[in-house]
């Protein structure tokens, strides 16, 4: 079955696309939740302004995240945590903790989800952690656990 997507829909597409979906999916979830809608031959002029908008929406919102990644990379994230005599944390340092530093640094709020570490950071000292602000933006920057 054709649906037009009227919202991003992950593992399937974007708004204004024309996809090929299995009818129990678009009447069981797209159409319902309005997601999409059944696409016909008149809705292709319909699915090219949603494109259009949807493309100068993304080109806005890169250019924010591109001027947000310059400001990131340059500022310095500290966070304060409770650690024993060796440097080892008690307890860790998590992606809410980075946001949450982040923030205060740089008045830049992100989504916890955004921040890319490959495990939580458990000892003092300099750690690299990335932010994903944007599809094919990422910012990395320099985090600095300190003792408390």
């Amino acid at each position: 079955m054709k649906v037009l997507l009227r919202s991003d829909v992950r593992g399937v597409g974007r708004r204004g696309d024309v996809v090929e979906v299995k009818a129990g999916y678009a009447r069981n979830f797209l159409l319902p939740t309005g997601a999409g809608l059944a696409s016909n031959d008149s809705m292709e002029l319909q699915a090219a302004s949603m494109r259009r908008a949807r493309d100068l929406r993304d080109a806005q919102s890169r250019t924010a995240a591109e001027t947000q990644r310059d400001v990131i990379e340059k500022a310095t994230v500290t966070i304060a945590a409770r650690a024993g005599s060796n440097g080892r944390l008690f307890g860790s340092v998590t992606e809410a903790d980075v946001v949450n530093a982040l923030r205060t640094a740089t008045n830049i709020s992100l989504d916890r989800h955004a921040i890319i570490m490959d495990d939580h950071l458990k000892e003092t000292g300099p750690a690299t952690v990335s932010a994903r602000l944007f599809e094919g933006v990422i910012a990395t920057f320099t985090v600095q656990v300190v003792a408390k």
